[in-house]
């Protein structure tokens, strides 16, 4: 990891998005004065990934109660996201970030080779594909890590977690509760 990494207290960066159904978005505008949490993932292919929006979308309210907005971001093209999910599916934004830049303004880096073998993310890619989850399409950097901000209504971060691993994401539960 890089000495730059984003900390509780920075400024969010502000950044320019697409998603599935939206072109060309601005973080700041999308947020207007409400919080944010921003979760980074892998992309939609991973079945890792699939597993952590399959766990977001049943715990959204826990998000929700705290009146922020929720946002994915995955480095998935556009396209290829439209293509295997549906806007009405999904109580949160999807930004679609290809080319990683979004990650690089975050500081969330690909890990080595030993943290993408990390027998924590073999036992998630166990579960995910015990659950259903099937490899898809593969997009991006295969050792992406995670990474989630809560950003206050004011674009000050007031949690920042990188992942250790791919699977490395903190619960729904966890970021709510650095609302209180």
């Amino acid at each position: 990891m890089t000495a730059s990494l984003l900390r509780v207290g920075d400024r969010a960066p502000d950044f320019k998005f697409e998603s599935p159904w939206d072109m060309e978005r601005k973080f700041y505008e999308k947020t207007g004065n409400r919080p944010a949490v921003l979760v980074f993932l892998r992309y939609i292919g991973c079945p890792v990934c699939q597993l952590a929006v399959a766990d977001i979308k049943r715990d959204i309210n826990l998000i929700e109660k705290t009146g922020a907005s929720l946002f994915v971001v995955l480095q998935s093209s556009s396209s290829n996201l439209s293509s295997v999910i549906k806007k009405e599916d999904w109580p949160f934004t999807i930004i679609s970030d290809p080319k990683g830049d979004i990650f690089k303004q975050y500081y969330v880096e690909p890990g080595g080779i030993l943290k993408y073998l990390n027998p924590a993310g073999f036992i998630a890619v166990s579960k995910a594909t015990l659950k259903g989850y099937m490899h898809g399409k593969f997009e991006g950097r295969e050792t992406q890590l995670p990474a989630v901000f809560v950003v206050a209504p004011d674009k000050i971060i007031t949690y920042a977690y990188y992942g250790k691993h791919i699977s490395d994401i903190p619960s729904l539960g966890i970021i709510a509760a650095h609302f209180q």
